[in-house]
């Protein structure tokens, strides 16, 4: 039997729950450095001095400093979403209505920190926060889309994914650029949004109760090389 090489008074280190806790505590304390120094090692260190963490935890619980930090957060609020979604009834809801509530849940998990939502989308522009926007995106429509039961796995479910993350870009835009308490303008904007997906699925939908009659394009090729078949 081989030795362990832990000191019998060794940590075995924090268990996953508690690194969680402490990423969590890191985050919610970091939050409001970010409207004055950015997504940055500066807020982060800032972070760590406001809360009951020691000097350096930015550098264990989020080795890939700001940017890391800018994921968390985004998969917390898509946290919020699927709780907001489940404590409805959507089995009563039209599908325009659900995605509606789906991209209003994750506008309102901002909360107050709205301009750090303004920094992480300066942040994620720079040259090497570049791949990090589309996933984060892609994250919360796939949020959105699975929490309100959507199950396609054919090139529907890409086309779902890639139509609600343009929404919810744009959404998010008009949300942050409406100072009302209400966002009576932002609302109006997702609104028309979701009507133009809306539009598009139908015609979507349509497309394809038409080509459904159609020969397969291999059908006409065949026919092209080989000819049609001899009559008996």
């Amino acid at each position: 039997m081989t030795k362990s090489n832990l000191s019998p008074n060794a940590s075995p280190g924090p268990s996953p729950n508690a690194s969680m806790a402490a990423r969590r505590a890191l985050l919610d304390a970091t939050l409001p450095h970010v409207p004055f120094d950015g997504w940055s090692s500066k807020s982060l260190k800032r972070g760590v001095a406001n809360s009951d963490l020691p000097a350096g935890a930015e550098e264990l619980y989020f080795p890939g400093g700001p940017l890391e930090m800018i994921e968390f957060w985004n998969a917390q609020m898509n946290k919020v979403v699927e709780a907001d979604l489940a404590k409805l009834d959507l089995t009563k809801m039209r599908i325009r209505d659900k995605v509606t509530a789906g991209v209003l849940a994750r506008l309102y998990a901002i909360g107050p920190h709205e301009e750090a939502a303004r920094r992480a989308i300066s942040r994620t522009a720079l040259p090497d926060g570049l791949m990090l926007g589309p996933k984060v995106l892609w994250a919360a429509a796939d949020t959105i889309w699975r929490a309100i039961g959507d199950t396609s796995t054919d090139i529907n479910y890409y086309s779902k994914r890639t139509t609600l993350s343009a929404v919810i870009s744009t959404s998010l835009a008009s949300w942050l650029s409406d100072d009302e308490s209400e966002k009576a303008k932002a609302r109006a904007f997702l609104d028309a949004r979701i009507e133009n997906v809306m539009q598009f699925e139908g015609a979507k939908f349509k497309a394809k109760k038409r080509l459904a009659g159609m020969p397969s394009p291999a059908e006409i090729l065949g026919g092209l090389r080989y000819g049609s078949k001899r009559r008996g």
